[in-house]
């Protein structure tokens, strides 16, 4: 029998800590003289309390390392259980919203995913447009933790293959982990707040510099606009294209580059690979966009490089008029919005470490083929890649493609047309926040969606940034009877 005391404490003490989280909101209203303070009041102690006696009920277990299968557990239950709570201050203040349209927007913020139900944002209180960034800012913070010290243990998608050797944090509490969070929590503030003061430096508002910060370096998407980054064009595109970009960057190397190593940061097949590919698509699409339009090379350059890297880094920002240049952007969007940004950043999607590898199986197949007797070993970075790690590759490529084609087909039964259902589980999936079709034609978000159709949208988010497999494994009945 699975013991989920341990599960409990840690998503009991999440909560305590989202309660107090919400007092940065209340505090923001309750300065600007909005009435809408009292829903982050009712929401805290909601949440802290819920927290508080959870972690008591479960608390018997502390100390107890998590298993393999715990982990699992936990990784699901922590993206799906506190947007409950997070969606409370959309439920209780500002726009008072259905619980589905409220969960929606939670696990859209926590999930850095972006995608929106609420119009007239310029109209929402201070404080709710904070704890939507905020919300963007904590899952962005939460994924990289993840990515790095449960994921690559948990073996899902071919992600064993970053393993560090006695790096083991579910077999015992080692320093080493704790140094490494710390280390990646002390890089994400650091560059929010770099990003923030840019930000300021370029003309935002106060309010709108800190959530489009939190936002951007979570690779989340949340503005306190509905017109996005269309209200900071220039400057405003240049910037947030750079800090999505470093967004996008695997965390680690941060940490490598503040203790004095810049040598794994620029030799980074990933980071490499990434920036070249960046430059190819959006010198294709400007090219395109100038032969093809009476704009100006400069300002088709600028909306094409902000646009571009918003959907490579899944996050979700817009600027221009980029939905309505055609099919040519569609395919090019569609595509790289499924390869997505570098693994172990915030960014979601294939992730570029699993497009490389798979290419470079198929080119070990291809040899094989040609000489059926030749050894053609996979490499990556200079490392054999061991054939449990290939077979968790192949796997979660293939997943990921299944659920994209049936939970597309599954929107359409709910009344979604097929071109707004294909981009809204692709946007989901791969936590992207963009938005194109019929359907999104006249706000720009999700809000005509039936709420079936949501709940769709809400398990490919989930699903797309828990890496698939987490979700599918639990399902199982036999990870229950263990």
């Amino acid at each position: 029998m699975l013991d989920l005391r341990p599960v409990g404490y840690i998503i009991g003490v999440m909560l305590a800590v989202l309660g107090v989280l919400m007092l940065v909101p209340l505090l923001v209203d309750a300065l600007s003289g909005d009435p809408n303070w009292w829903s982050f009041l009712e929401s805290a102690f909601i949440s802290g309390s819920a927290g508080v006696f959870l972690a008591l009920a479960t608390g018997n277990r502390l100390g107890r390392s998590l298993t393999v299968r715990q982990a699992f557990v936990l990784t699901v239950g922590i993206w799906a259980f506190l947007p409950l709570f997070g969606a409370l201050p959309f439920m209780l203040g500002g726009p008072r919203a259905g619980f589905t349209d409220a969960y929606f927007e939670a696990v859209s913020g926590i999930t850095t995913t972006g995608s929106t139900v609420f119009v007239g944002l310029d109209d929402f209180p201070p404080g709710l447009n904070l704890w939507r960034g905020m919300l963007n800012w904590a899952g962005g913070l939460g994924i990289a933790f993840v990515v790095m010290i449960f994921l690559p243990v948990m073996r899902v998608g071919g992600m064993q293959f970053f393993r560090t050797e006695g790096f083991d944090t579910l077999g015992k509490i080692l320093p080493r982990a704790s140094d490494i969070a710390r280390s990646l929590a002390q890089v994400y503030a650091g560059l929010t707040l770099v990003c923030g003061l840019v930000y300021l430096s370029i003309g935002m508002t106060p309010l709108d510099a800190t959530v489009n910060a939190m936002a951007t370096i979570a690779t989340g998407g949340f503005s306190s606009s509905d017109l996005s980054f269309n209200k900071y064009q220039g400057a405003g595109q240049y910037a947030g294209a750079v800090f999505m970009i470093l967004g996008s960057i695997p965390y680690i190397r941060y940490v490598q580059l503040l203790s004095g190593s810049a040598r794994p940061l620029w030799r980074d097949p990933q980071v490499r690979a990434y920036l070249r590919w960046i430059c190819y698509v959006v010198g294709s699409v400007t090219i395109w966009r100038v032969a093809t339009s009476d704009m100006a090379p400069e300002p088709a350059f600028r909306e094409a490089l902000f646009n571009l890297v918003s959907i490579f880094s899944s996050s979700g920002f817009f600027s221009g008029s980029f939905p309505e240049w055609g099919s040519f952007i569609m395919v090019v969007g569609f595509w790289i919005g499924i390869i997505g940004a570098c693994s172990g950043s915030s960014g979601a999607g294939l992730s570029v470490f699993r497009v490389q590898l798979m290419g470079q199986v198929v080119v070990a197949q291809i040899r094989r083929l040609h000489a059926p007797h030749r050894v053609a070993l996979v490499k990556y970075d200079g490392r054999s890649v061991d054939e449990d790690t290939m077979n968790a590759l192949v796997m979660y490529i293939y997943g990921y493609v299944i659920t994209l084609g049936v939970l597309s087909v599954l929107l359409t039964f709910f009344a979604v047309d097929m071109e707004s259902a294909l981009f809204g589980i692709w946007t989901s999936i791969g936590n992207i926040g963009y938005g194109f079709g019929p359907m999104l034609a006249r706000t720009g978000t999700f809000v005509d969606f039936p709420d079936a159709a949501k709940w769709v949208m809400i398990l490919a988010m989930l699903m797309g940034r828990l890496a698939l497999l987490s979700v599918f494994v639990l399902v199982l009945p036999r990870f229950w009877r263990q």
